[in-house]
């Protein structure tokens, strides 16, 4: 299978912080190589020129914001240039316009036929100490929240705890089931949004030099660094969490598509691999989520490879030993083995490409 690139949409309306969240996300990124689509855009280009230094591969939209591309396939085009094996991208980030229609951007990667991407999640970024303001002044604000897989609480150090405490309230109760995630200067954990590679195995030989970002993220490793100098203080932000799922006993393909269809809240990755109780398909089944978008791909299973189920799920807010508690109920028990037919839930959610695959 070719590996996919995640294709990450950070949205969100103006002032709320989208190119501080890319900007850090560029210094902290732990090795990753991240390709960026931004908006040529009034005084976005101003932002586009900020970044242009540190990343790996940039694509400016000359056009207006990405949504307003022809097709989808002019999007494809963009994407095919950072996706390209040779530029290394291990995921790429669209940095909407703050008028963008999220829903439309979602809908272009999702339906891609670019077989090098998938979509990554939608990353919606409100302004704490603007909010109200925000939410009188783009009605639509509350239907992004609701299609968000992720919602970030921007500038969260400019409010007292209290307003604080009760913005996270009415925020978390427009985007349930969607984790929100509370932080300052748009400092986000990478390893929340995207697998993060191992920093070992991409050391430079000897007689190498290591990156600007290599360096900088070494750095970074000690001392808590801005445009303004370092410091040794610790900004606010939450935490992210995750929990490890592993069974020797095959599971339920109902129950545990239900589980996805009906996440715990804050809940915003899952990958991992099932052994299904169907002892009419003995395959693999790779599991990928990013919020409601689920994607289940067969493939063979290789014969010295014990039938384990291995789950990983990533999260804010996450409520770990509930959600762990949850799965363990999707461990078939029964007596009788399950017919084939308990896997029609499960194919909804398999690609085209592989829906006719035959058994090995």
């Amino acid at each position: 299978m070719v590996r996919r690139i995640p294709v990450l949409v950070v949205a969100g309306f103006l002032g709320a912080g989208k190119t501080t969240l890319l900007n850090h996300l560029l210094r902290d990124n732990r090795g990753i190589r991240i390709g960026v689509v931004v908006n040529d855009f009034g005084a976005v280009n101003i932002d586009a020129m900020l970044v242009a230094g540190q990343v790996d591969a940039m694509v400016s939209v000359g056009n207006g914001c990405v949504c307003c591309a022809v097709d989808v396939s002019e999007l494809d085009d963009l994407f095919d240039r950072l996706a390209q094996p040779k530029a290394r991208i291990d995921v790429i980030v669209v940095e909407a316009s703050g008028l963008a229609e999220p829903r439309n951007l979602i809908r272009m990667i999702v339906n891609s036929e670019n077989p090098r991407i998938t979509y990554g999640g939608l990353l919606e970024l409100v302004d704490a100490e603007h909010f109200p303001e925000s939410r009188a002044q783009h009605p639509e604000l509350a239907t992004h929240l609701r299609m968000a897989d992720l919602v970030v609480v921007n500038k969260s150090d400019r409010v007292t705890p209290e307003s604080l405490d009760a913005l996270l309230t009415e925020v978390r109760a427009l985007a349930d089931p969607s984790p929100v995630y509370a932080t300052a200067q748009g400092r986000i954990d990478p390893g929340l949004l995207f697998d993060l590679p191992d920093r070992d195995a991409r050391r430079p030989r000897v007689g190498e030099q290591l990156s600007f970002d290599e360096l900088f993220a070494d750095h970074e490793e000690h001392h808590d660094c801005d445009g303004h100098g370092c410091h040794d203080h610790r900004h606010l932000h939450d935490g992210y969490d995750t929990v490890s799922f592993t069974s020797t006993t095959e599971l339920d393909p109902r129950a545990l598509i239900d589980f996805f269809e009906n996440p715990p809240t804050g809940l915003f990755r899952a990958k991992g691999t099932i052994a299904f109780a169907v002892p009419e398909d003995r395959r693999k089944f790779v599991l990928h989520m990013v919020g409601r978008h689920i994607v289940v791909e067969p493939t063979p299973w290789p014969r010295h490879e014990p039938r384990t189920t291995n789950l990983v799920l990533i999260g804010a807010g996450l409520d770990t030993s509930a959600a762990l508690d949850r799965l363990k109920t999707t461990v078939h028990t029964g007596a009788d083995p399950l017919d084939e037919q308990e896997l029609l839930p499960v194919w909804r959610y398999v690609p085209t490409e592989f829906a006719g695959a035959e058994q090995p």
